[in-house]
């Protein structure tokens, strides 16, 4: 028997289906999904995996880029009160090691291009007991359309404060920590969404952002619970999603630089129109903004947020206050504080807190930082920012400790790139911080000092990491230099590097 007040992600597929089986709900190249077909699809994974004693609090991990079974498996798993371990697909498979290692999940569904990789994973992951993959079935693996055929399971009894899914984050301290969202967490978020964007069952998502990006699973889960469409693209090329924008009418996407700016450049040499999107919510340029407003048919919601707290913390339309990052949202709390935790006034700098059920469970296993996190009942989000007068946000920049680079809207922590770049023999020091791109908004830069007598070119230093760890995480910019400024206690002073080497991104 399900929780009496409780609604959760299974509950959106479930409602769907009884008030709009015949619409469409999730559509690819090649499929048209309704609503009633979905829900049939969802119960019937949820079948398999009870066939497989998979069951409350269990780990499935997904290596997936975006498809259309997603919906079905994500439904399927929310239905059995599992726990969903979102792998991003950009990761090396050291990343994917690590992550399986610390999550021991025992189901993994697996897109084909990650076939070879499976080899090498599994025998560090020996909590595994089945291998599924999206596509052709390989030699061991169970094909994901065979799953169809199991009896349905419908939903077994959970609560909205059940655990959904691990969504590891980028590593700070160079060890990625898995943020730990509940049922309660997501659905807050896409109510709080769709009240702010007024949307309705007429609207269209189209997925660009990946579905592993908790902002592309909120908003796929948002246009779901607000009953519209789904579309899925398998690869982002900007004149085909111009095209497709146009002829699929789609209202909303998400974006991050340089999806906007690329989409824009086809409108304006007449390959496409984008006069559907009435929303696009994202960080972007302000010149990019301008661009879009001057269609004269959509609005740019600009935003701040976390995996933590769902991504959509803060929206706020760019018109009423560009540059900002909106106002929080619909079931946010959140407050200015000063390293006592004492609230500064309006128009003071402090660090970001948030209260209420956008916040996330904790940290999987990592128990210490997740009660130093809440402390004094507040999630601290190590995020610098001030408050105007009219109660928007102004993000500043975020505390020494948490310092972060987000590349296209990835999160990358410096240590994590400097301890790779420690690995090559040529290196004696490093400092990786992030400078202005003209193409990702924010770029990598290592600034570094070589050893005595080698040479090491800017090229073989890049490649060297991009071997290492995600491609997304390599430097786009490398300066050698002599040395580096000190601390009194000869650590390497941070600050001064970007003092004087961030305004000459170098490659």
């Amino acid at each position: 028997m399900m929780e009496l007040r409780s609604f959760t992600i299974y509950d959106i597929f479930k409602r769907n289906a009884r008030l709009f089986k015949n619409k469409i709900a999730v559509q690819s190249e090649d499929q048209r999904i309704t609503f009633g077909r979905l829900f049939d699809q969802v119960n019937a994974v949820a079948g398999w995996l009870s066939y497989r004693a998979i069951g409350r609090g269990d780990r499935i991990a997904v290596l997936t880029k975006n498809r259309p079974e997603f919906f079905s498996l994500a439904g399927a798993i929310a239905a059995l009160g599992a726990i969903m371990v979102s792998i991003n697909s950009r990761l090396s498979a050291d990343e994917i090691k690590h992550i399986l290692i610390d999550t021991k999940p025992l189901v993994l569904f697996f897109e084909p291009d990650f076939e070879g990789m499976i080899p090498e994973l599994r025998p560090h992951c020996p909590s595994l007991r089945e291998l599924v993959i999206f596509g052709p079935a390989g030699k061991n693996f169970t094909q994901f359309d065979s799953l169809m055929n199991y009896q349905p399971r419908e939903a077994v009894s959970i609560t909205d404060s059940d655990p959904f899914v691990i969504i590891p984050t980028a590593a700070i301290q160079g060890k990625p920590r898995g943020a730990l969202l509940t049922h309660r967490n997501l659905v807050s978020c896409t109510i709080h969404t769709i009240g702010t964007l007024g949307l309705t069952h007429e609207d269209t998502y189209m997925n660009i952002v990946p579905l592993f990006h908790i902002a592309g699973l909120a908003a796929a889960l948002t246009m779901m619970h607000a009953s519209g469409r789904n579309l899925i693209i398998s690869k982002y090329d900007p004149k085909v999603t111009g095209k497709m924008i146009d002829r699929e009418k789609v209202t909303l996407i998400v974006d991050f630089p340089p999806i906007l700016t690329q989409l824009l450049d086809e409108q304006s040499n007449g390959e496409c129109a984008l006069s559907s999107l009435k929303n696009i919510i994202g960080v972007e340029l302000p010149e990019t903004v301008k661009r879009f407003e001057k269609i004269g048919t959509g609005q740019f919601w600009l935003v701040y947020g976390q995996t933590e707290t769902m991504g959509f913390t803060c929206l706020g339309l760019s018109s009423e206050r560009p540059g900002s990052a909106g106002k929080p949202g619909l079931l946010v709390d959140l407050e200015i504080v000063d390293e006592f935790d004492r609230e500064v006034e309006t128009g003071k700098s402090g660090e970001i807190l948030i209260r209420g059920p956008l916040v996330f469970q904790g940290y999987w296993g990592q128990e210490e930082l997740t009660e130093f996190t809440f402390r004094e009942g507040w999630h601290h989000t190590g995020d610098i920012g001030r408050f105007d007068e009219e109660g928007f946000l102004w993000f500043v920049g975020r505390k020494a400790e948490k310092e972060l680079i987000k590349p296209g809207g990835e999160n990358v922590y410096p240590i994590e790139v400097e301890k790779i770049v420690l690995q090559h023999p040529s290196i004696q020091e490093v400092s990786v911080f992030g400078v202005p791109d003209p193409k990702f908004g924010e770029g990598i830069k290592a600034v570094c000092v070589l050893r005595p007598n080698v040479r090491l070119t800017e090229k073989e230093l890049i490649d060297f990491v991009a071997g290492k760890i995600a491609r997304y995480k390599k430097p786009g910019y490398v300066e050698f230099v002599d040395s580096l400024p000190k601390r009194e206690d000869g650590s390497i002073d941070r600050e001064k590097v970007k003092a004087l080497f961030g305004s000459r991104p170098k490659s």
